[in-house]
C-alpha cells in the first residue's frame, strides 16, 4: 500500500463526515466542500492503485527477465 492510497482513504473519509454534517446543519457550502474533498479522496486512491498495479506489472516482468535468464 502507498501514501496515495492512505491519503486518499482519509480524504474520503472526512470529505463524507464534512458533508454529513452539513447535510445536518443546512449548510450547503460544507456540504459542496464535503464533497469536493470526497472526490478528492477517490481520485488520490486510485492513483495509489494505478501505480501499485504498475509497481505489481514491473515486478513481473522483472521476475520474468530473471527466469528467463536462468535457463
Amino acid at each position: 500500500m502507498n501514501t496515495d492510497k492512505v491519503k486518499g482513504g482519509m480524504d474520503d473519509a472526512a470529505g463524507r463526515a464534512k458533508r454529513q454534517v452539513g447535510e445536518w446543519t443546512g449548510d450547503t457550502g460544507t456540504q459542496a466542500d464535503g464533497a469536493a474533498q470526497q472526490v478528492k479522496g477517490k481520485v488520490e486512491k486510485a492513483v495509489g492503485a494505478l501505480k501499485d498495479a504498475v509497481r505489481g506489472t514491473a515486478d513481473k516482468a522483472d521476475r520474468k527477465i530473471d527466469d528467463s535468464t536462468k535457463r
